[in-house]
């Protein structure tokens, strides 16, 4: 049954994908009235998130920014069906890199790199990332529960030679590939939510939250480079992504300045347009134990 949904799936996305942009776009703003009004998708978890996290505003504000962000998500989702087939020309012309150089000057220097970005506007169309450096880029992959999705997840984000690496081998897969003299980048997505028992907790969008020290562990064991990636919309179907170095060598670094770096460069992205951020998830659903101290930058 697993394969027929897969495959009933596939189609349904490659449909999609044949659609052209601006009729795929009357079709979002359809699906907005939908999962907003209708289905009222995870709204209870998005007003909790934006009123906990910009107490400042009142609630016309917090509504305002609601639906800002359901109409992002719809447009999100109904993108992310192009990954299947889109080319590269237009690919590269929706989602532009402004600073690649920083991936060709660290390639130069055969330096590996940390790469770190969040769930901030549309993370799935960075699949042409592996077309823009000399690196081989590895992904860290967290298996979906449903296993149907999970293999359509794969099918969308391999297109381009990215090699997609459970996390619990990624450390494995980098010394193979520093040992066979490959050059290689880590992508990390740095807003993920570790278990409860985390022992990195600091403040966040003004809340008390556990991250992964992943970003900060690799990066120092394998003096890597560290390297944000921030992604904004120009405009519907358009995105920008710069690339900011944060380390030149992450084994020169003291303890928590690589994760507190990260933490607070994905902070400054998601408050300078709160809307392109994944509110409907529950970030902050864990609490801080009593017998963890909060990290402070």
């Amino acid at each position: 049954m697993s394969s027929i949904g897969y495959y009933l799936l596939f189609a349904l996305t490659w449909i999609f994908a044949l659609i052209p942009f601006r009729v795929l776009y009357i079709l979002s703003d359809l699906l907005f009235v939908v999962i907003y009004y209708v289905a009222g998708y995870r709204k209870t978890t998005v007003f909790k998130n934006l009123r906990t996290s910009f107490p400042e505003k009142n609630e016309a504000e917090i509504s305002q920014l609601a639906k800002a962000f359901y109409r992002h998500f719809s447009d999100f989702l109904l993108e992310t069906s192009k990954c299947i087939r889109i080319s590269v020309e237009k690919l590269d012309n929706r989602m532009k890199f402004m600073n690649p150089e920083v991936f060709r000057e660290l390639s130069d220097q055969k330096r590996d790199i940390a790469l770190v970005s969040s769930h901030y506007n549309n993370w799935e169309w960075l699949i042409n990332l592996p077309l823009k450096m000399a690196h081989l880029l590895l992904v860290i992959y967290r298996p979906l529960r449903n296993k149907t999705f999970d293999r359509l997840s794969l099918a969308l984000r391999s297109r381009h030679e990215l090699v997609m690496v459970p996390m619990e081998a990624i450390f494995r897969e980098a010394i193979k590939q520093r040992s066979e003299g490959r050059l290689f980048t880590i992508w990390f997505i740095g807003d993920q939510r570790p278990p409860r028992n985390s022992k990195f907790w600091t403040r966040f969008l003004n809340h008390e939250t556990a991250f992964f020290e992943g970003v900060e562990k690799m990066s120092r064991k394998l003096d890597l480079a560290v390297v944000f990636m921030d992604v904004q919309k120009v405009r519907r179907g358009y995105y920008e992504v710069t690339l900011k170095k944060l380390f030149d060598h992450a084994g020169q670094t003291r303890e928590n300045e690589i994760t507190l770096a990260c933490i607070r460069e994905m902070e400054a992205e998601i408050k300078s347009r709160p809307e392109f951020w994944l509110w409907s998830h529950k970030r902050f659903k864990h609490r801080r134990p009593e017998n963890i101290n909060l990290i402070e930058s």
